[in-house]
């Protein structure tokens, strides 16, 4: 297997602490904060990107068992959460006229954030799909793929450090196989009817 460029396993690690600074932190703050101040317009909107953001933590197990569809549903997560995060007509008009204030603020930076994080990451992971038509193996001893897998397994070694990557593969699996299935489930039968506006049930 060749080196990595430094600069290459640079961009990668960048990457992932923006991800969890901008997909993880920064959201679960924003919900809590909403769900003191009883915010119901910023609650929902919230919790649909958890729901959606999932498909992001999936990919580091499908990752972390070397699974080549991993390089996929990564790409697919970041196209998702800006459309999870926009999509909504009436959260959007809610939210809009709401008044103005610290959580209003701080929620309308971290969705034009995260949206230019999502958007620029997928432009830039354009090249990184070629990975999803390896087999395993070969994701291991190429160096621009393999280079990729590092944060998961390092997200491995601190808190899996007892099970075996196939395990977690697995899970990874059997996780995305209910995202797919409520994904469907919600384009085919719900959206329809629900067109844009996500406050009715």
């Amino acid at each position: 297997m060749q080196d990595v460029p430094a600069w290459l396993s640079s961009i990668v690690w960048t990457d992932y602490r923006l991800a969890v600074l901008f997909t993880v932190i920064l959201p679960l703050g924003l919900l809590i904060w909403a769900i003191v101040q009883r915010a119901e317009a910023i609650q929902k909107l919230l919790l649909i990107y958890w729901r959606v953001a999932s498909l992001l933590a999936i990919t580091v197990y499908l990752l972390i068992g070397v699974l080549p569809i991993g390089f996929v549903s990564g790409w697919l997560a970041r196209i998702l959460i800006p459309l999870g995060l926009w999509y909504w007509v009436d959260l959007n008009e809610e939210i809009r006229d709401s008044p103005a204030n610290l959580l209003k603020l701080s929620l309308v930076s971290w969705r034009w954030a995260v949206s230019l994080y999502c958007v620029l990451g997928a432009i830039g992971q354009i090249p990184v799909l070629r990975c999803a038509t390896l087999a395993s193996q070969q994701i291991l001893t190429d160096a621009q793929c393999r280079v990729w897998l590092d944060p998961p397994f390092l997200f491995r070694e601190y808190f899996h450090s007892g099970v075996r990557p196939f395990v977690l593969g697995f899970f990874g699996i059997l996780g995305l196989a209910i995202y797919v299935l409520y994904l469907g489930y919600f384009v085919f039968f719900r959206l329809g009817k629900r067109k844009r506006s996500a406050m009715e049930n």
